[in-house]
């Protein structure tokens, strides 16, 4: 059997939405997962992403890293196309607003989210790719 912190991409959503994040929702170093459930700007499906987060007052951070690469991931893409996201964390499932944080905002969020994540660090140096954090607030 994997381990929860072997998950990773469509084997990682599936255990997790199976079990309500009793597989899944606690990864590596201490890291939290949700599934981010966006719209395909293209095919209009319903896609679904594992992501690291933090809570921030009433909202949620993730980061748009793609592990430093020069394109953004997918998932990010089709949130900027229709930014009304549905949002699962364990077995609870609601609908939210994706927006990118503001440049008076991102250095607060990003030091939160490098904390629990210090990769992030590296991957922004690896790209010129500006990563955003997206605060996902609920509708």
């Amino acid at each position: 059997m994997t381990s929860a912190t072997d998950l990773h991409g469509a084997p990682h959503v599936a255990r997790y939405l199976e079990t309500d994040g009793e597989d899944g929702f606690y990864w590596r170093n201490g890291t939290t997962i949700l599934i981010l459930f966006t719209t395909g700007r293209k095919s209009g499906e319903e896609r679904s992403h594992a992501l690291i987060f933090r809570e921030h007052g009433d909202a949620y951070l993730v980061v748009a890293s793609k592990g430093g690469t020069d394109a953004p991931p997918a998932w990010f893409v089709n949130l900027q196309a229709d930014p009304s996201v549905e949002v699962q964390i364990k077995g609870e499932r609601f609908r939210a607003t994706a927006r990118v944080a503001t440049p008076e905002e991102k250095p607060e969020m990003w030091a939160k989210m490098a904390e629990v994540w210090p990769d992030y660090d590296e991957y922004q140096k690896k790209t010129d790719r500006e990563i955003p954090v997206v605060v996902l607030e609920r509708a």
